[in-house]
């Protein structure tokens, strides 16, 4: 993250998904905690080299804004205002558009903006994404666990909308319904990735699954050699 802008400091906010959803989780931990150990990693390392780290955080609309401050203290209030925070048992559904809105309207200086979310939201977000980019440097954190995935062949469950609270049976027996499932998630995906990729933003996902801290580290060497490039194709140019 130090390549952003090596010559003066960076300001960095946190754009949080906080909503029902994200309380969901089956495999090592709730999304939730992805959320919280991914704030407090970036905001130590940006901390330690004298930048400045805020948020915004979204449940049930956009409930709390922290100002963009520097030092230890800040990254604590940050964690501590998360871990804190009480599970929302149902909300209104999800829209990443009022969270963006808020970053478009509040977000004067150019800065380094990470927008953590498992994007399960209402449509029309992307626009806003979009501007976003154009103004700052964005990186989409996107939060997934498995069973999002893939349903395992147990019978007979129920499954619960976050967001709503409502209940359904579902036979995941049913191969038919399996497949169905599964091509659910590859339209989704698929969706994001386009949604990503034409708003100009980068795209990491972190799984409940995985180790956080190797991911972050895979994804920045990866990011790295991608900057190399681009600069490479440039000076070509």
């Amino acid at each position: 993250m130090r390549e952003y802008h090596e010559d003066r400091e960076i300001t960095a906010q946190f754009l949080l998904d906080v909503s029902p959803s994200v309380d969901f989780g089956t495999a090592n931990a709730l999304k939730r905690d992805l959320l919280i150990d991914f704030v407090a990693v970036l905001a130590r390392l940006l901390t330690r080299q004298g930048n400045r780290v805020g948020a915004m955080l979204y449940g049930r609309g956009v409930e709390r804004v922290i100002p963009a401050r520097g030092g230890r203290m800040q990254v604590l209030r940050l964690i501590d205002d998360l871990e804190r925070r009480p599970r929302l048992e149902r909300a209104p559904e999800t829209s990443l558009r009022e969270l963006l809105a808020t970053a478009i309207t509040t977000v004067r200086r150019r800065s380094l903006l990470f927008v953590v979310s498992d994007f399960f939201s209402t449509p029309g977000w992307e626009p806003a994404l979009t501007l976003l980019g154009r103004r700052h440097e964005v990186l989409a954190i996107r939060l997934t666990d498995p069973r999002e995935r893939e349903l395992p062949d147990i019978g007979m469950v129920v499954m619960n909308d976050a967001e709503t609270g409502e209940h359904l049976w579902v036979d995941t027996s049913d191969a038919r319904f399996r497949t169905r499932f599964a091509e659910v998630v590859r339209r989704r995906d698929a969706a994001l990735a386009a949604a990503f990729a034409r708003a100009r933003v980068e795209a990491l996902e972190l799984s409940t699954e995985d180790d956080l801290v190797r991911t972050i580290v895979r994804y920045a060497a990866g990011r790295k050699v991608r900057n190399a490039r681009r600069a490479a194709a440039g000076a070509v140019r």
